[in-house]
């Protein structure tokens, strides 16, 4: 099912979203209209993230290249409780399709979803403009348990670790992960119901969901069967720690490659803030077992942000296929079975230089380092270097701070699954 453009700006107007080109980013309206409001009369909670990257990208080796590209997100929520429970809708918007293209930002090594009837090779995808538009209703059965209802035309399953763009260890790398497609690919998915029962330290999760992956139409809302199914445990030991396992059977998740993929993933993160200082670590490990064998991918990323300095690091290595990346075709048959590991090392950093009206503004940059295999060396050279110089931009992130580590499924009352991060410069 497709919308046209008018539907869609109809539609934005109704629910109320305001949509921030890039080159606007900073307008005073937005801080005024969108930041967290707290009312004292139980009224309407609103609440807001969002980032913009303006960067220059170079990837390295010959498949690499250089270009100028702006990635984006935004994010606002609106929650107020109920005679019954707590009701909370959620919107996540992004202009990635104008400010990146519809080929995406380069990235060597990365694979994932289709472009003009060809694989997307070396390249990230850009974000729909629709990345999540749901609600979440969560009714209290006691004092430490709770039962949650969610679901909408765009929005996440329980499936894989928080998404990357929502993780404090990640919130300002510009770059998704290579192993994306093996993790946390499902996070913009077209239709979706989720039932969850927290208790305690314990959340257990059930989504049914359409499995199919965005095509390369970024505007429109593509909503059709719900015949994917997953599930899903966390478990929080302490504040600080947070833990899931997860698998989901995708029905042609992918537009070229038709069959049903088995995704089972597992990850660990821990957040600290002390002051204005945060720390945080996420582990993760993914597995799809497919028709033609199985690919797996791990990473261990990290932040630290203190004053107006920010350091983030990533370590991945992942199983990538061998013969996609070397003919730039899908190739079926025992040819396809060969998965050569991928390693990359990412440091980068941010330095705060602008605070106004909310606004945070910061200058950063990072390096990543390839380890390539034998069978690729002679495609992408034994070890390309790539790199970022970057200005992002974040919008006033509220009382409550940013919405980091961040689900949509997640509990919003009695349960506080996100711990308040706001660092802005005063």
């Amino acid at each position: 099912m497709g919308l046209g453009r008018r539907q869609i700006v109809l539609a934005l107007w109704s629910l109320g979203f305001s949509v921030i080109p890039a080159a606007a980013v900073a307008q005073d309206a937005a801080h005024d209209h969108i930041q967290m409001n707290m009312p004292a009369n139980g009224g309407w909670q609103l609440m807001q993230d969002g980032i913009v990257f303006a960067e220059l990208n170079h990837q390295g080796g010959p498949r690499g290249g250089r270009e100028f590209v702006v990635p984006n997100w935004w994010m606002g929520m609106a929650s107020r409780d109920l005679s019954r429970g707590r009701l909370t809708f959620t919107g996540m918007l992004s202009l990635d399709p104008a400010t990146v293209g519809k080929s995406g930002y380069r990235e060597i090594f990365q694979t994932g979803e289709a472009l003009n009837g060809r694989p997307l090779i070396d390249r990230q995808h850009p974000h729909d403009l629709f990345m999540q538009l749901a609600a979440v209703w969560r009714v209290p059965m006691g004092e430490s348990t709770g039962i949650t209802l969610a679901g909408g035309p765009v929005g996440e399953p329980a499936l894989g670790p928080v998404a990357f763009m929502h993780r404090a260890s990640a919130a300002d790398n510009p770059t998704a992960p290579l192993g994306h497609h093996t993790l946390d690919s499902t996070h913009i998915a077209f239709g979706v119901v989720t039932a969850a029962v927290d208790r305690g330290p314990f959340v257990v999760e059930v989504s049914l969901f359409n499995g199919r992956e965005p095509d390369e139409n970024r505007w429109d809302i593509e909503v059709g069967r719900f015949d994917s199914l997953s599930g899903r445990i966390w478990y929080r030991p302490g504040d600080e720690w947070e833990l899931q396992a997860s698998s989901g059977r995708l029905e042609d998740p992918e537009q070229l490659e038709p069959g049903i993929i088995i995704r089972t993933t597992a990850s660990g993160s821990w957040t600290r803030r002390n002051g204005m200082a945060i720390s945080s670590v996420t582990a993760a490990y993914g597995r799809n077992n497919t028709d033609h064998g199985a690919r797996s991918a791990m990473f261990i990323e990290g932040s630290r942000h203190g004053g107006l300095n920010t350091v983030y690091g990533r370590f991945e290595a992942v199983q990538v296929e061998t013969s996609l990346l070397q003919t730039d075709a899908v190739v079926e048959g025992p040819s396809v079975e060969p998965k050569s590991p991928v390693f990359a090392l990412t440091f980068g950093g941010v330095r705060e230089i602008v605070s106004w009206h909310g606004f945070e503004g910061g200058i950063g940059a990072d390096v990543t380092f390839h380890g390539v295999p034998d069978a690729l060396q002679s495609v992408y050279s034994a070890h390309p270097i790539s790199f970022h110089v970057f200005f992002r931009v974040r919008p006033p992130g509220g009382s409550m701070g940013r919405m980091w580590n961040m689900r949509m499924s997640q509990p919003t009352a009695g349960h506080n699954m996100a711990m308040p991060m706001n660092h802005s410069m005063h």
